[in-house]
């Protein structure tokens, strides 16, 4: 990965610019920065109860009200964050896989759904935000499709992401 890869891009910037309200039912509180490298270790210790296992693999951006983290997965070798996998990994042992990338999941965003909504409910039916669809617009054009439709082509394009997070869990 690149040097900068624990910049929040801009895009995700711009999302943590938003003010989520529960009435909008959406459950997500986005950060104006990642977790840290040491953060990101304790949390993923703690929660798999794995005192070897390193965060090195995820970069936290928010999370949702009961402390489920929403992270981007660096999944795919010497890609970009942009082209990483947005996941959730749930306060309950809740996970899965959000977007295959960011662009999916700022349209996933502007659609109604957050993380959580996406791994708990996948195929809710769509609350479009006009303020979060100007951020897809602005850094996705083109790329519009419903949260469902993202959330099915994620779990469809990376099925064992569950099984390889419960393999760390101690």
């Amino acid at each position: 990965m690149a040097d900068d890869d624990r910049v929040l891009p801009a895009a995700l910037a711009e999302v943590a610019g938003v003010e989520f309200d529960d009435g909008d039912g959406v459950d997500f509180e986005p950060f104006d920065a990642f977790l840290d490298a040491e953060e990101t270790t304790d949390w993923l210790r703690a929660w798999t109860g794995n005192p070897e296992v390193d965060g090195d693999a995820f970069r936290v951006f928010g999370q949702d009200g009961t402390g489920g983290y929403g992270a981007i997965w660096l999944a795919r070798p010497g890609r970009p964050l942009a082209e990483q996998p947005v996941v959730f990994l749930g306060s309950e042992g809740e996970t899965g896989v959000v977007a295959c990338d960011l662009a999916s999941f700022l349209w996933l965003m502007a659609d109604g759904s957050g993380p959580l909504e996406a791994v708990e409910y996948p195929a809710r039916g769509s609350r479009p935000n006009a303020e979060l669809a100007g951020i897809a617009e602005r850094w996705a054009p083109g790329g519009r499709r419903s949260a469902a439709e993202v959330a099915a082509e994620a779990a469809e394009r990376y099925p064992d992401f569950e099984d390889m997070v419960f393999e760390l869990c101690r």
